[in-house]
């Protein structure tokens, strides 16, 4: 008999190998075992091409609307991919679409394995990115000039006055940007990672560049700090917790020689790079969990990396690929756990933490994708995609019976 569901998941998948990866996993892993509903929305590139992006925003307001999703990864298309796939125009990310929406906040947090330890020898904790995930340069606009002139910026308020700032005086073609932050989304995010420190346990540090951008990083830095004093400092200090601010570059000199354990929050690109960083670190990009937590509790899961474009060439050649599932896997499992807990369904949420369970046997035991074994200390078995999936199923049926 299978498992039970009332409410159902926003599904939202995506492209080349990954998409692959996400029919197996529902397959294999999830269909024989959970009686599946999901509101599903087709966020592959084509498909947002003959939308006009309009599948990606319906997408997002589904998941204000039932409150948890789980996305497959997806391309964010540069000149290549437009004539690649023919498409009308280059379109944004459709993350950046999606975390513009819910204005919330990105963790990210590795999955560890005791046979492959961190390539920075100091770490021994679990370090958890926290990524704004509204605004700034994936929600930008840019321009490309073509002679000499002035660029300016122009903001024109509500009350009719007009400020206006030179950017620069060009003495021929270049290329110019602009991006924009809400004093509102970063109270949210600062609110975000203030409670989910609480909650975890964990130590704080948030990090900018305020010395280059005292305007816009200055902004972020100041709301953090008056956010903190004003709703957060006495129950850090009740939990023995540290909230510091520091810039960028510090901080990943802090990082690295830091034991981890604790929460890093940057802002929207620097937590993009970052979150990299420290899940390559410790295993792989394939090994990190990543959630968007709204300020009113929506939640979508989804993989950290992307869509894995070179497997999906070879596997468009009839090769088999080893390509590692896991932080799809992870991204499938939390969404039902989140949606069994929000539902009050015990059965849901014990499956999610099965499937999880299962897919850590199988690391545990050895076998693994091409990715994990030549990082992996001990016997290791590489298995291609396919093997790697059926040997999770195998373990995943023993837990559940």
């Amino acid at each position: 008999m299978k498992i039970k569901m009332t409410t159902p998941l926003v599904e939202m998948d995506g492209d080349e190998m990954t998409r692959i990866i996400w029919k197996d996993i529902k397959e294999q892993l999830i269909l024989p075992f959970v009686d599946l509903k999901t509101e599903y929305y087709d966020l592959g590139l084509v498909e947002r091409d003959r939308t006009d992006d309009k599948v990606t925003m319906d997408a997002a307001e589904a998941t204000k609307r039932l409150g948890v999703a789980v996305k497959c990864a997806t391309i964010t298309p540069n000149k290549q991919r437009v004539s690649e796939y023919n498409l009308k125009q280059m379109w944004k990310s459709p993350n950046g679409t999606i975390r513009s929406v819910l204005d919330g906040t990105v963790f990210r947090a590795p999955i560890l394995i005791d046979s492959i330890k961190p390539a920075v020898r100091s770490w021994k904790k679990p370090i958890t990115i926290a990524r704004h995930a509204y605004g700034d340069v994936y929600k930008s606009v840019d321009m490309k000039t073509e002679e000499p002139g002035v660029a300016e910026l122009v903001f024109t308020g509500e009350s009719g006055k007009v400020s206006k700032i030179t950017v620069q005086e060009m003495n021929g073609p270049g290329v110019l940007q602009a991006a924009h932050n809400l004093d509102k989304s970063i109270t949210s995010f600062a609110h975000a990672c203030f409670k989910f420190a609480l909650d975890s346990k964990q130590d704080l540090w948030f990090s900018t560049k305020d010395t280059i951008a005292k305007v816009y990083d200055g902004d972020f830095k100041q709301i953090f700090q008056d956010v903190f004093d004003k709703y957060y400092k006495d129950e850090f200090e009740k939990n023995g917790l540290e909230y510091f601010y520091t810039l960028i570059d510090d901080a990943v000199a802090r990082v690295i020689r830091s034991e981890g354990g604790y929460i890093w929050a940057c802002k929207n690109y620097d937590g993009d790079v970052m979150s990299d960083m420290v899940s390559t670190a410790f295993g792989s990009l394939a090994m990190m969990t990543s959630v968007l937590v709204s300020p009113d509790g929506k939640y979508e899961y989804e993989a950290a990396h992307g869509t894995v474009t070179k497997h999906y060439y070879r596997w468009r050649k009839g090769e088999k690929t080893s390509t590692n599932p896991m932080a799809t896997i992870f991204a499938w499992s939390g969404a039902l756990k989140k949606r069994g807990e929000l539902d009050n369904l015990p059965g849901l949420v014990a499956f999610g933490d099965a499937l999880e369970k299962a897919s850590l046997m199988t690391l545990n035991d050895g076998v693994m994708t091409k990715d994990l074994v030549a990082l992996a200390e001990g016997e290791t078995t590489a298995v291609n995609t396919e093997e790697f999936i059926a040997e999770i199923r195998k373990r995943l049926e023993k837990l559940i019976g």
